[in-house]
């Protein structure tokens, strides 16, 4: 028997929308990390990292936790754990790498508008889970 509801969020197009979210991020935060690798490369990385007034090791931690993370998200693995660090190098992220650029992130040097606005994202898929489609279902 098919269940016809009025609700518009139901429990299955939560676990949906988590899951949506879920892969959106993942999949940004490795072309984030890989991008670091072979764009910039990983002395380039470093280099930055150090230019901003940060430890040079921070880069090798930062592309480990977006690569890392990445792929833990696109495959609903510790979605909760992963998410919430996540979030840390993201606000280190608006701080240090786009701070002083000011609000916009259409500022030249891009301002700390996106990465401050995708570490409430990632907040939100640590409360809502993996969603749909995921290791981490029960």
């Amino acid at each position: 028997m098919t269940t016809v509801t009025t609700e518009f969020a139901t429990e299955r197009s939560t676990d949906l929308a988590a899951a949506l979210l879920r892969v959106v991020n993942g999949g940004l935060f490795l072309f984030h990390g890989l991008v670091k690798v072979f764009v910039f490369t990983l002395p380039g990385t470093v280099g930055y990292f150090e230019s901003i007034g940060l430890p040079g090791f921070l880069a090798y931690l930062t592309i480990l936790a977006e690569v890392g993370g990445g792929l833990a998200l696109l495959v609903g693995f510790r979605v909760k754990l992963v998410s919430l660090p996540l979030a840390a190098v993201l606000v280190g992220a608006a701080i240090f790498g786009h701070g002083g650029a000011g609000f916009v992130f259409s500022n030249a040097g891009g301002g700390w508008e996106y990465p401050a606005y995708w570490a409430i994202v990632m907040v939100a898929q640590a409360l809502l889970g993996a969603g749909a489609w995921s290791f981490d279902r029960k």
